[in-house]
C-alpha cells in the first residue's frame, strides 16, 4: 500500500483529508500501469529505422552580452536576475 500521507510530507505538499482515498487510488494505479508494462530482452532499445532521430550540430554563434540582457531585467544582483521566490 501506497503511504500517500508520506509521500505528500516528502513533496512539501498538503492534501485534504477527503481527497486522501483519491489518491491513494490513482498512485496504486500508476504503479500498477508500470508493472503491467513489457519487459525489453536483450537489454537494448532499438530505434526505428523509418524514423531516425536527427541532431543538429552544435555550433559557436554570437550572442548578447550579459550586461545588454541585464538592461532589460527589473531586477539584477551579483550578474544575476532577481526572481520572486516561488518554494517557501
Amino acid at each position: 500500500m501506497i503511504d500517500v500521507r508520506h509521500i505528500a510530507k516528502l513533496s512539501r505538499l498538503s492534501i485534504e483529508e477527503e481527497k486522501l482515498d483519491k489518491f491513494q487510488k490513482e498512485m496504486q494505479d500508476m504503479v500498477d500501469m508500470v508493472e503491467h508494462l513489457p519487459a525489453l530482452d536483450g537489454g537494448a532499445v532499438q530505434l526505428d529505422p523509418a524514423n531516425p532521430m536527427e541532431l543538429r550540430t552544435d555550433e559557436v554563434r554570437p550572442s548578447l552580452r550579459r550586461e545588454k540582457v541585464l538592461e532589460n531585467a527589473p531586477q539584477t544582483a551579483a550578474g544575476c536576475v532577481v526572481v520572486p521566490k516561488t518554494v517557501e
